[in-house]
């Protein structure tokens, strides 16, 4: 187990944080909790440290939002996901963590520079599409198994719809409930599930069920109109946090 104590100050944070995003609050805030990992440890080690806890986490918002979720948008992005973790089992070999936060971060701050000031946020809500689900459910998959930060994409399909907080919520838990429990085969193939991994996983696990739970009360509790504007705020630092993240190992 790791004895850091500088690991848990970061790791204790980035936990709360993807709990409260797993029960529904804050979308892809809890991609977070892998960077702040990262300023302490190697951060493959910290996606692996964080996959576990991660599952609990799927398992408390699966029984919260059962069966509240949108049935077309898990039909269309769920089998995108999945190819998506295929891609990036196939591909782990070349393709650098770094990279895939560059580009996810600068597509994501588009994203929501155009929601803000392009006029798409008085919009009526869109209408499901295959093709744009399946390329951000794709999307979405991969770059959940490089780095947990699978958010970002899945919200660049799902914001538009503008469903009711409660069946965004539940949509999100599901697809990526499936997701982790398959990214859980590559991960162990790929030799990430080391004792001392393990361990430290299990240190954490108490934080995952009462932080998916404080989720979850949020959501139940807030308007639509503020859930959908803290959203699209956090996504925005989010994706700039990426490009950040990205930059610094590039140049």
């Amino acid at each position: 187990m790791i004895t850091d104590p500088w690991f848990y100050v970061a790791a204790v944070p980035g936990i709360l944080l993807a709990g409260m995003a797993k029960g529904g609050f804050g979308g892809a805030l809890g991609m977070l909790a892998v960077p702040l990992m990262a300023l302490v440890i190697p951060p493959v080690q910290a996606a692996a440290i964080m996959l576990p806890i991660l599952i609990v986490m799927d398992l408390v918002g699966l029984i919260a939002w059962r069966g509240t979720f949108d049935r077309r948008a898990v039909a269309i992005v769920l089998p995108a996901a999945l190819v998506g973790v295929a891609v990036g089992w196939a591909t782990a070999a070349w393709v650098t963590e770094a990279h895939v936060r560059l580009i996810v971060g600068i597509v994501v701050v588009l994203f929501t520079l155009n929601h803000w000031y392009g006029g798409a946020a008085g919009r009526e809500p869109r209408s499901h599409n295959r093709l744009k689900g399946w390329f951000w459910g794709v999307v979405s998959g991969f770059t959940s198994f490089v780095s947990h930060a699978g958010g970002p994409p899945f919200q660049m399909y799902m914001l538009p719809l503008r469903l009711d907080p409660k069946l965004f919520a539940g949509t999100a838990i599901l697809v990526f409930s499936v997701v982790n429990a398959v990214k859980v085969v590559p991960y162990f193939f790929l030799g990430q599930f080391s004792t001392e991994n393990l361990w430290t996983s299990a240190a954490l696990l108490p934080l995952a069920p009462l932080a998916t739970l404080a989720g979850v009360v949020l959501v139940r509790r807030i308007r639509p109109e503020m859930f959908y504007g803290i959203t699209y705020m956090v996504l925005f630092a989010i994706g700039l946090k990426l490009i950040g993240d990205g930059l610094r190992v590039l140049v």
